[in-house]
């Protein structure tokens, strides 16, 4: 697939936790927007987003996706068995204390998701965005799905009515990983809602608007609660010059 092609609303998506070494993260972002973007893509997924994460100036979170499985471990394998991985793989994992913190997730419902395109991503030198994205992230019991419709049915149409619509609701892909090389987090069972605002300010509002009625202050949460197997946990996030998510 064209690095130029946008895969759509990928079916497979990778949320990517990184620990960095102390003082390094500003020298992945470079690396990581200058050499790993095009290259990847070109061997058929998207990279969908790179970000800062605000509370911790040793943490990288980014985000790719697959048509499918299968797609994920042809790309994979033709990106870490080629030429641009070994150029310059020693230095992006010399910047690393972990790189195992790693969620496989889908869009819910399906073909929804992240739609985004390579083709609109901002060149080499553009001035990062001055955006404000938020990953809510809630845990719930393996194999329980009732998590996942509280958070897609009960509180996703109120985040809707009362601000910016969700970029994307994904959960936990239970497929086996088709790449065991690049480890993932097992026996998870994940709902992940991101938003995107002008700034932080605009996101609190959000919040406060839509976790203040009523209908889910009464209904909703409490049944989320009650479903939940540790309290959500929301990545504040500062998307680099070149990422698509934004």
């Amino acid at each position: 697939m064209p690095a130029t092609d946008p895969v759509g609303h990928p079916a497979v998506i990778e949320l990517r936790q990184y620990t960095l070494r102390p003082g390094r993260r500003d020298e992945l972002v470079e690396l990581f927007d200058r050499e790993f973007l095009e290259t990847q893509e070109a061997t058929g997924m998207t990279v969908l987003g790179q970000f800062r994460d605000l509370d911790d100036p040793d943490r990288f979170v980014w985000l790719r996706g697959f048509a499918d499985m299968e797609s994920r471990r042809e790309a994979l394998s033709a990106f870490y068995g080629g030429p641009v991985w070994s150029a310059h793989g020693p230095r992006d994992n010399a910047t690393m204390l972990d790189s195992d913190d790693v969620l496989l997730l889908r869009p819910l419902p399906a073909r929804s998701g992240f739609a985004v395109s390579p083709s609109e991503r901002p060149r080499e030198g553009a001035a990062a965005p001055d955006r404000f994205v938020a990953a809510a992230l809630w845990h719930f019991p393996p194999g329980d799905q009732d998590g996942a419709a509280l958070i897609h049915d009960g509180l996703v149409p109120v985040l809707r009515e009362t601000g910016p619509a969700p970029l994307a609701v994904l959960a936990t892909e239970p497929a086996s990983n088709t790449f065991p090389r690049l480890p993932v987090r097992t026996g998870e069972n994940v709902v992940a809602v991101f938003t995107s605002y002008p700034d932080e300010s605009a996101h609190q509002r959000h919040l406060a608007r839509a976790l203040g009625g009523p209908f889910v202050r009464d209904e909703v949460l409490p049944k989320i609660e009650a479903a939940q197997t540790a309290a959500p946990r929301l990545l504040r996030l500062a998307p680099t010059a070149r990422s698509l998510v934004r």
